[in-house]
C-alpha cells in the first residue's frame, strides 16, 4: 500500500481546522512575541516619545559594533516602527514561515530565522563601512523582522521555485522564483538609486536574503551532512482513493516504520533523514 492510500484522517485522529491550523510551533511563538513586544513597546512610551525597549534593543552600528552591545544583532529583530510594519512582517511570517519550519524542523528553523536577521544587521554595517550607504547611518536605528522573513522567502524560492503565490498588494499571481527576483531587484534598486528613503532597511533585507539562500542551498552549513540534496516537491496528479482491502503483517510493519520517519520529519525537518530513510520513504510512496 502506498503513502497516498494510508488512512491519515481516521475518525479517532482529529485534525485541527480553521484559519490558524497551518501554524507550526516556532512560527506561532514568533508571531506572539513580535506582536506582544510591539504593543508592550507602545504602552511603555513616555510623554517625551522615547521607548525604553527600543532604546535597549534597536540596532545601530555605533552601539552594536563599536560599543559592544552585540545583543542588538538579535533584539532588533523583535522591535518594529509602526503597526503597519509589524503587520506586514507577521503576514509574511504567517504564510511562508510554516513552509520553511516543516522543511528545516523546529530547532533548525529558529536558528535559520535568527541568523538571517543577524545577517541583515551585518550586511547593513558592511555597506555603511564600505561607503555604499552614507556615513551618517552609524547612528541610524535598525528595527524589524524583515531580514529573517526575507531569508524565509528566498529559502522557499530555492526549495520550491515554481510554487504559485497570490499577493495582496498588488493583487497578482507569481511563482516564488519571480517573487524572489522582484524583491531582490527592489532592494538593490532602492540602495543604488537612493529610492524610498529606507536604504538601510533594504540593506537588511538583502543581508537576510543572501544568507537564507546559502543556508537552504547548502543545508550542511547548519550541521547537516554534506551529501544532502535540496528536496523540491514534485507536481503530481491526485491519486484515486483505493478500495479497502485486507492488510498484511508486512504492510502494517511498513506503516509503522513510515510513521516513525514522518514523525522525525515533523520534529527535525526533511534534511534530517538519512539516505536509507529517504530510500525507504520513496519505496513506500510507490503503490504496489
Amino acid at each position: 500500500m502506498g503513502l497516498a492510500d494510508r488512512d491519515y484522517h481516521r475518525a479517532d485522529r482529529r485534525e485541527p481546522s480553521g484559519f490558524f491550523s497551518q501554524l507550526t510551533p516556532v512560527v506561532k511563538w514568533l508571531l506572539i512575541v513580535n506582536l506582544g513586544i510591539y504593543f508592550l513597546d507602545v504602552m511603555m512610551e513616555n510623554p517625551a516619545g522615547a521607548r525604553p525597549l527600543r532604546e535597549f534593543g534597536a540596532f545601530t552600528i555605533q552601539s552594536a559594533v563599536f560599543q559592544g552591545r552585540i545583543w542588538e544583532f538579535v533584539t532588533f529583530q523583535f522591535l518594529h516602527g509602526s503597526i503597519g510594519h509589524v503587520f506586514f512582517n507577521c503576514v509574511g511570517l504567517f504564510f511562508f514561515g510554516p513552509w520553511m519550519e516543516r522543511w528545516w524542523g523546529a530547532r533548525k528553523f529558529l536558528i535559520f530565522y535568527l541568523l538571517c536577521g543577524v545577517a541583515g544587521g551585518v550586511f547593513f554595517t558592511l555597506l555603511v563601512l564600505l561607503g555604499v550607504l552614507p556615513g551618517d547611518n552609524y547612528h541610524t536605528p535598525l528595527v524589524g523582522a524583515s531580514a529573517g522573513i526575507y531569508g524565509i522567502l528566498i529559502g522557499v524560492a530555492v526549495v520550491a521555485p515554481n510554487l504559485r503565490v497570490r499577493l495582496l498588494i498588488p493583487p497578482v499571481e507569481l511563482s516564488m522564483r519571480q517573487l524572489a527576483l522582484a524583491l531582490m531587484a527592489i532592494s538593490v534598486g532602492s540602495i543604488l538609486l537612493k529610492l524610498g528613503g529606507n536604504e538601510g532597511g533594504e540593506a537588511g533585507h538583502l543581508g537576510g536574503a543572501i544568507l537564507g539562500y546559502f543556508l537552504v542551498r547548502y543545508p550542511w552549513l547548519l550541521g547537516h551532512l554534506r551529501d544532502v540534496e535540496v528536496i523540491r516537491p514534485k507536481l503530481t496528479s491526485p491519486r484515486p482513493i483505493s478500495k479497502l482491502r485486507p492488510r498484511s503483517v508486512i504492510e502494517t510493519e511498513q506503516d509503522s516504520a513510515v510513521d516513525q520517519i514522518l514523525d522525525k520529519i515533523s520534529r527535525e525537518g526533511f534534511q534530517s533523514l538519512t539516505q536509507e530513510e529517504r530510500d525507504f520513504l520513496q519505496k513506500a510512496s510507490n503503490p504496489k
